[in-house]
Order: C-alpha cells, then sequence, then structure tokens
C-alpha cells in the first residue's frame, strides 16, 4: 500500500508542476548573426548583458543557420554582445523585454572581419582531462598520452571510478552490473564478451566516455551501478575528410593496431565509414591453490594447479552510415555494423593432488586446443522531426542485431602416477555454437514547457531469442571413435519481451533551484526450454512481471563557485541469458560453469549528494542497497569447483569520491580521483550464512605536461585496495604508465609512444572460501607493453551555412549477451 502512496505523490507532483508551468507566460528573445560576405556564422557567442553595469545574465552560441535564441529572460533593460574569432565584436541597442511582448527579434549581426594580421598567431586549445557535470563526469579519451596503442577497454579502466576485475566484468565505484552505451545505443552484450567486443575498438576511435551513476528515466532501468556511454569520434565539417592511425605494440608478444574513417558531408546527404583492424597476442597463467578441508577443519588433501594460455585474436569492425536530411527539419538515418573476430587459443594445465602431508598422489595434465569465431552483424533506422525551434522533436529508433559464436575445443586429460607413469587418457571435443537475434523499437518525445521547463516521454520494446547448444564427444580407445558425451551435452534456447514506458519533468524553479523527476514502468516476460536427450528430459521456465522506477533529481547553486545535486534512483538487473542456462559446461577436470534458471533479477535503490567546487573539485557520496543480490558463487562437487551465478542475499554500499583538477603551472596539469567504498554482503549460500564486508580505496593520479613546439608528456597511475566481491577476497593492485607525444606535418599528424604498467603490477590475485574448501589465484598477463602510434587527419572543409548532422534517438535497452564460456 505505501509502495502505491508513494506513486501517487509523484504522480500528483508531476501534474502539479505541469500546471503550474503552463500558467506562465513564454517570452523569447532571438536574432542572427552573418559576415560581411553574407555567410551565416555559427558558433559566435551571444552575451546578454543588464544595460545598466553590462553584467552577464545568460550566454548562448549560434547554430549552424547563424540563429540564437534565450528562452524566457527576466523583465528588464538589456544589450546584446556578439563575438567570433576573427572577426571584430558588436553590441546591440538597449533594449527591453517585457510579458506584453512574447517574442524579440533583434536586428541582424553583420560581423567584420580584423584587420590585425594573425599570421603569426597560433591559437590552440586543449581538452581537459576530465569535466565534471552536474548529472554525469565526462572523460575526454585523446588527453590522455597513455591511451596511445590502447584499446577500448585499457581506456576505460584508467577513468575515474571505472574498475575491470579478473575476467573483464566492469563495475563503477565498486558495484558491478554497469550498463554500456555505444554512441547512446546499447551494447547488447555483457561479461567476457562485452570485454571482447571493448578490446576490439581502439582507444583512438573514441572521443568520450560519459559516466552516469544514476541515469534518469529516459534510459534503461538496467544497471544498479549506473550507465556508461562511450561516444565515437564523429566528423562534423563539411566536405571530405578522414583521420588514419596505426600503430604496433610490444609486451612479451607483438600487437598491431590500425584504424580509418571517412567522412563526406554536402548538400542533403551525409556518408560517413570506419573501419578498425587489431592483432592481439598475449598470454595468461593462472595459478590455483585449494586445501579441502574436513570436518573439523583439518585438511583432507591439497589442490595445486598452474594453467598457462597463449591466445591470438584479430578483430575487424566495420561501421557504414548515412543521414540524409529531408528538410532543415526532420532527418532519416541508417547504420550498418559489422565485426568479424577469430581467435584461438592453446591451453596446458598442471595439476598436482597431494594428501594432508603434501605427498602427491596423481598428477593431471590437461591440454586444450580452442578455436572460435566471433560475428556480429547490426542495422539502425532512425528519424528525427524537429517540430519548432523550442526544442519540441520527436525521435525514433528501429535496431535488429545478430551476434554468431562459433566455439570448437579439443582437451587432451592425462593421469600419472606420482612418478609419472601414464595411468590413463580422456579426450572430448566440444562444439558449442551460440546465436542471439534482438529486435528493438523506441521513440522518444521532448515537449518544452512555459516557465523554463521540459517534458519528455517515450516508450521501447524489444524482443531477443537466444539458442545455445554444446555437443560434447568423448573418444573411445577400444572403438577408435567419437561417442556423444550426452552427461555433457546441451541445448538451451530462451526467449525475453522487455515493454517499457516513461515520463519525466525538468523544471527551473528559480535562477538556483532546479528539479527533474521521472517514472519509468517495465514489463519483463521471458521463458526457457533446457532440451533433453537420452540421459535427461525437457525442462522449462517462464516468469512475467511488472516493476515501477521512480527518479528525482534536485538542483541548487547556492553561488558561482559551489553546486550542489542530490538524486535517487530505483533500478534492476536482469540474469545474463547464459546464466540461466541449467547445464554443467566443460572447463577442465576440476572447474565446471553452471547457470542457474531459478536466478531472480535483483533491486537496487540508489541515493547520491554531489557537490562542484568551481567546476575543478568535485565531492560525492553515495549509498546504495541492493536486494535479492546475485554474484559469482562457488560451490563444490567432489574435488571439483562449480562456479555459477546465484541469489546471495543484500548488499549495501557506502561510499565517497573526490576528483581535483589542479594546474600547478602552465606547463603542468594534475587530476586526482579518489573512492572509498564500503561494502557489506549478507545473506544464505547453499546453506551457509554469509556475512562479509570490507572497505576498498581506489585512487587514480594522472599528470599531463605541454611544452613548447608541440611536445607533450603524461604520467599517470591507478590502485586499488584489497576489497571483497561476495565470496572473494581480492587483494591490492595497480598500475604505472608514461608516454610522449609530438605533432608533427603542421599539426595534421601526432606521434605518441607510451608505455604501460610499467611494474608490471596489474596481476589480480586474492583468496575465496565456500564449504570445505579453501583457495587462492594469481593471474599474470601479458600487461606491460609498449605502443609507438601515428595518426593523421586529412581532407578540407567545404563553406556551407546547413545545419550539423542530426543524431537519431538512441535506443536505451540493455541485454545481456554471454555466449560461451
Amino acid at each position: 500500500m505505501r509502495k502505491h502512496y508513494n506513486l501517487f505523490i509523484i504522480l500528483l507532483l508531476t501534474v502539479s508542476f505541469i500546471s503550474r508551468a503552463q500558467t506562465r507566460t513564454e517570452v523569447k528573445l532571438s536574432g542572427k548573426v552573418s559576415a560581411t560576405n553574407q555567410t551565416a556564422l555559427s558558433a559566435a557567442t551571444i552575451t546578454l548583458l543588464k544595460a545598466k553595469d553590462s553584467s552577464v545574465v545568460k550566454m548562448s552560441v549560434t547554430d549552424q543557420d547563424g540563429r540564437y535564441s534565450f528562452d524566457n529572460p527576466p523583465q528588464g533593460r538589456y544589450l546584446v554582445s556578439v563575438s567570433a574569432v576573427g572577426y571584430e565584436k558588436q553590441y546591440s541597442a538597449p533594449f527591453t523585454i517585457s510579458p506584453d511582448r512574447a517574442v524579440t527579434e533583434l536586428a541582424a549581426f553583420v560581423l567584420s572581419p580584423k584587420t590585425k594580421d594573425l599570421k603569426a598567431v597560433t591559437i590552440s586549445a586543449k581538452k581537459p582531462l576530465v569535466e565534471q557535470k552536474i548529472d554525469r563526469m565526462v572523460v575526454n579519451v585523446d588527453a590522455f598520452i597513455s591511451n596511445t596503442g590502447a584499446n577500448a577497454l585499457e581506456a576505460l579502466e584508467k577513468s575515474p571510478g571505472v574498475q575491470v576485475d579478473k575476467d573483464g566484468n566492469i563495475s563503477l565505484k565498486g558495484k558491478q552490473n554497469v550498463i554500456v552505451l555505444i554512441d547512446g545505443r546499447p551494447s547488447y552484450i555483457s561479461g567476457a564478451e562485452l570485454a571482447n567486443m571493448l578490446k576490439g575498438m581502439q582507444a583512438s576511435q573514441l572521443e568520450q566516455i560519459e559516466i552516469m551513476t544514476n541515469p534518469p528515466a529516459k534510459f534503461d532501468a538496467a544497471g544498479n551501478a549506473g550507465i556508461i556511454n562511450i561516444k565515437t569520434k564523429k566528423n562534423k565539417i563539411k566536405g571530405f575528410n578522414g583521420n588514419l592511425s596505426a600503430g604496433a605494440g610490444q609486451g612479451v608478444y607483438f600487437k598491431t593496431n590500425e584504424s580509418l574513417s571517412l567522412n563526406y558531408r554536402n548538400g542533403k546527404v551525409n556518408l560517413f565509414s570506419s573501419y578498425s583492424f587489431n592483432r592481439n597476442n598475449n598470454f595468461q597463467e593462472l595459478e590455483i591453490f585449494r586445501r579441502y578441508k574436513n570436518d573439523d577443519g583439518s585438511t583432507d588433501a591439497i589442490f595445486e594447479q598452474v594453467a598457462f594460455m597463449k591466445r591470438r585474436n584479430m578483430s575487424n569492425n566495420l561501421k557504414l552510415g548515412m543521414d540524409y536530411y529531408v528538410t532543415n527539419k526532420t532527418t532519416f538515418g541508417i547504420v550498418l555494423s559489422g565485426a568479424y573476430n577469430p581467435e584461438s587459443s592453446v591451453n596446458h594445465n598442471t595439476s598436482y593432488l597431494k594428501d594432508a602431508a603434501y605427498v602427491v598422489d596423481s598428477i593431471v595434465t590437461a591440454g586444450s586446443n580452442i578455436k572460435g569465431t566471433w560475428k556480429n552483424a547490426s542495422v539502425n533506422l532512425n528519424m528525427r522531426h524537429q517540430f519548432d525551434s523550442t526544442g519540441r522533436e520527436l525521435t525514433a529508433d528501429l535496431d535488429y542485431i545478430v551476434y554468431d559464436n562459433s566455439n570448437n575445443q579439443h582437451f587432451v586429460n592425462t593421469t600419472f602416477e606420482p612418478n609419472w607413469i601414464k595411468k590413463r587418457e580422456e579426450q572430448i571435443q566440444g562444439v558449442l555454437p551460440v546465436s542471439v537475434n534482438i529486435y528493438a523499437a523506441k521513440m522518444d518525445y521532448t515537449h518544452p514547457l512555459k516557465g523554463d521547463a521540459k517534458i519528455e516521454a517515450g516508450w521501447k520494446t524489444s524482443y531477443v531469442q537466444t539458442e545455445n547448444k554444446a555437443n560434447y564427444y568423448l573418444y573411445s580407445y577400444n572403438g577408435d571413435e567419437w561417442v556423444t558425451d550426452y552427461g555433457k551435452t546441451n541445448f538451451f534456447d530462451y526467449k525475453e519481451n522487455i515493454n517499457a514506458a516513461y515520463i519525466s519533468l525538468n523544471k527551473q524553479f528559480t535562477k538556483k533551484w532546479g528539479l527533474q523527476t521521472g517514472l519509468r514502468f517495465e514489463n519483463t516476460n521471458y521463458k526457457g526450454h533446457q532440451h533433453g536427450n537420452p540421459t535427461k528430459s525437457d525442462s522449462s521456465f517462464k516468469r512475467t512481471y511488472n516493476s515501477w522506477f521512480p527518479t528525482v533529481y534536485l538542483s541548487y547553486g547556492a553561488d558561482k563557485n559551489n553546486q550542489f545535486g542530490l538524486s535517487y534512483g530505483r533500478r534492476i538487473d536482469r540474469p545474463g541469458y547464459q546464466s540461466l542456462n541449467p547445464f554443467l559446461f566443460y572447463i577442465d577436470p576440476f572447474t565446471y560453469e553452471q547457470g542457474n534458471p531459478y536466478l531472480r533479477p535483483q533491486f537496487s535503490n540508489n541515493f547520491e549528494l554531489t557537490h562542484i567546487y568551481k567546476g575543478k573539485l568535485t565531492t560525492t557520496l553515495n549509498y546504495s542497497l541492493t536486494e535479492d543480490l546475485f554474484n559469482e558463487t562457488f560451490d563444490q562437487l567432489d574435488k571439483a569447483t562449480i562456479v555459477r551465478r546465484g541469489n546471495i542475499g543484500r548488499r549495501e554500499n557506502y561510499g565517497m569520491a573526490v576528483n581535483a583538477q589542479i594546474r600547478f603551472a602552465q606547463w603542468l596539469t594534475t587530476m586526482v580521483y579518489t573512492n572509498y567504498s564500503y561494502t557489506r554482503y549478507s545473506g544464505n549460500l547453499y546453506g551457509e550464512d554469509l556475512d562479509v564486508s570490507a572497505g576498498t580505496l581506489q585512487m587514480n593520479i594522472n599528470n599531463q605536461l605541454s611544452f613548447k613546439k608541440g611536445w607533450g608528456a603524461e604520467v599517470s597511475g591507478w590502485y586499488r585496495s584489497r576489497g571483497v566481491d561476495g565470496q572473494i577476497l581480492m587483494e591490492p593492485m595497480g598500475q604505472l604508465a608514461a608516454g610522449v607525444s609530438k605533432q608533427v606535418l603542421k599539426g595534421k599528424g601526432t606521434v605518441k609512444l607510451n608505455v604501460r604498467d610499467i611494474l608490471y603490477t596489474q596481476v589480480p590475485n586474492g583468496d575465496i572460501n565456500f564449504k570445505k574448501t579453501e583457495a587462492r589465484f594469481r593471474n599474470t598477463r601479458d600487461t606491460r607493453v609498449a605502443n609507438l602510434t601515428f595518426t593523421y587527419r586529412f581532407g578540407k572543409p567545404i563553406k556551407s551555412t546547413n545545419g550539423q548532422r542530426k543524431k537519431g534517438g538512441a535506443s536505451d535497452e540493455q541485454n545481456r549477451v554471454n555466449m560461451g564460456n
């Protein structure tokens, strides 16, 4: 009853705000700026000044048509100043704004070029490392020299508050289940597959990384930790333009990365494309120690394993797109993208089984050869229509995405006596194809209201169908043939439909106070089918549930130096598709992975208080409570470890983050980010009570050095203290990086050299205690890499006054694809 009461209050407040907003009279001030040759001037700065003392009231910039406007300026006497690079500044005559004039159109400004000789003047601007806004943090990827030669996952890992664990899972401020968007659209994958996709993208392709810890109702409710939006580079200049990047890296193994982006824009058509290729040879050395205990805690047996995996993968990513401007207000677009990523690995591990006195009982060697190809294709159709210049617009998207993953495995397991006399040998083949088809449609509408208010509404629907097959075969030495292993063979399909609608209101009450509130409704329907075989029968499950997700944001500008923000949001995380698959997946003789069809979605309530001082120092306090938390868990079957996801109970997270940007000198700028989070897990897991907690400190520091003649340098690093993640106690880990850069070819080219993980300290390791097993692990990878990269920008702009390429409406659905093991 209380939930319905709270919902009623939110709706009542929304209606009240809308009614109040509509009673006020709208006032608009507008005008146009052009050059003496009648060419419209875009990006000119327009400043609204009080006539009596020339104090600044509002600022704006002109669009590509040279137009500008101010909505609802206060009554009074004003004048306007207009400035643009390379032109003489101008002022308007004083004028009065009053309620009896709904629209005031100023006389057009015609700016004259400056007569001063600018040949000896060099105008340069450098993006800040991080821009802090009231609702999000923006990371400028190119500002970090150490991103040279890095992939998107490595660039993401350097962003403040972001962590990547031993398996490639992304967390934000100590919380997992982050939604990752690419250019405002969902990545549609998660876990290891998302990590693989980001590894295939080059940091040189990225423009910005937006981090939103408490997204508004317009975005999908999935992701209790928030949303990360990765924005790729887009060429906005008319004409034919492009960007070329080529680089090479050397760690233990050699690596290469290349990318090319092209853009042609003229008239009503804009064409764009990009292609990237990455060849990555790397390794992983995993050391595992397990102690099996008796009921009294004494040692029953010891297990020691060292696994060495050498991997080779190539990633090919292609994107083609077109925008067609039907009119100045209506744009249609199409985006085609695809990926083709073949990979292979050769693994060899040796396991020693010992008794309680650490005497070897037997030795098992496990070799495997795995080959697979991950393919992806997608098509997006988008539309944007602007009804008028007030900001009223309608956007729509249609998406179709298909994933296909082939995975062929060959295992050879050999058991030896302690003196290495061969006892037996087993061969296993695995053929594990996975296919995913995703259909999604979305529409958003924005409607400005009188009195500095805006209302947004929209809906979306999606349908997902996945098929997962695991065909295993045992080699029969007696019959000299491969025989189906029905104990491991598995066929699972899953279908899911999500329907959602939202409404939100943004209202600026005074110069200091602002409010944004929203409500999102989501209807979820899914069903899974585990197909039988001669040794087991069919099984199936299905579920339907409805959920409401309110969001509230309150902003207060105390003065020009201090801004405060308070936000609340309720969010959901649904299990990954593969996590619901109930059968065992073979990894090695002592390790299996298993899905859980009984996994329930987890719900979180997130609170955040933010203070921004002079735009350079940001302090954030946050708290979240998650119910029905699901996480990676570890179970025991004889001497084998079973890894699966399970609902372990609840999680409480308290955190404090501080981000500061300090300019020590003209040539030195430092960014320091610290985040302390305290996490407590409580619940019941496999019949045992779980109550663990720990605090974790994360620190990022980045020093940017700028020198004359186009030289620059960077020294950066991050550190994460000991922390807890469910049953895992992670040990401290960090990284140190350094790099230099030099602009060449009259500023069109850049050469960058950097070295990451100089001290070789990015080594995940920790402890796991479950049931009658104590375990330790250490995971060493090819992380110390030197990269040399050259980038070149080419092309000439075409003078034109047409508008910028408009972006289609972004789809905000998150899908959870986990293909393979």
